[in-house]
């Protein structure tokens, strides 16, 4: 059974689990560069399918770190979607994690795709910001550099104690004001030995069932 985030030992770096295609290796490299300084800092350790030893059972291996991840990058393109492993078997248990709060899942954007924030992670806040695609940026360095800040945000956070979801801005809702309690249409009212009723009407009262005092 994975250990849960939330019982990380203080100072461990969380490791980073590369949930993509093949066909976007190269762009995985280059984002895993971005991230070396989070290495070197202790604060991750990444983590992906290159680096399964020859003459080990794969599937074990990436099963094996996909239960163990604390942070898992979904490297989102078309190859990504296209792929059954990536998309049933990744990103399905990947979801399931996050939701079961073992795991932090977020979708890198790589490259443009239609409508996918329709899919099962467009509930989830993405990077780079605003979900633009990283190959679309002018200076995809800049791009990385945003996803490796966002991957650092989520990083202290979560060694901090807080989940994602306590580090994302929640609108302030102000309830309505209570509308004011109406007066009552009537009233008991004592005069003397008598006793009377007061309805209430627009302008003023009026008394009945006792005459009025001289």
């Amino acid at each position: 059974m994975a250990t849960p985030p939330s019982s990380t030992p203080a100072n461990s770096p969380l490791e980073v689990f590369f949930s993509y295609a093949h066909e976007d290796e190269g762009l995985r490299d280059k984002l895993a560069n971005h991230l070396k300084l989070l290495e070197r800092q202790g604060v991750i350790k990444k983590w992906h399918d290159r680096q399964i030893l020859p003459g080990s059972e794969w599937k074990g291996q990436i099963d094996g770190h996909l239960e163990s991840a604390h942070i898992i990058l979904l490297l989102i393109s078309s190859d990504f979607l296209a792929s059954d492993y990536c998309y049933d078997v990744e990103m399905t248990r990947a979801l399931q994690r996050h939701d079961a709060k073992e795991a932090i899942v977020i979708p890198i954007i790589l490259r443009p795709i239609d409508n996918w924030n329709k899919s099962p992670f467009g509930k989830l806040q993405a990077l780079p910001t605003d979900g633009k695609a990283i190959t679309t940026w002018s200076n995809q360095d800049e791009a990385f550099t945003n996803v490796a800040q966002g991957i650092r945000r989520v990083a202290e956070a979560f060694n901090s104690g807080s989940s994602a979801a306590d580090t994302t801005p929640q609108p302030t809702v102000t309830p309505p004001p209570s509308p004011p309690s109406p007066s009552p249409l009537m009233s008991q009212t004592n005069t003397g030995n008598s006793t009377g009723w007061q309805i209430n009407v627009s302008g003023g009262t009026v008394n009945i069932g006792h005459p009025p005092q001289l």
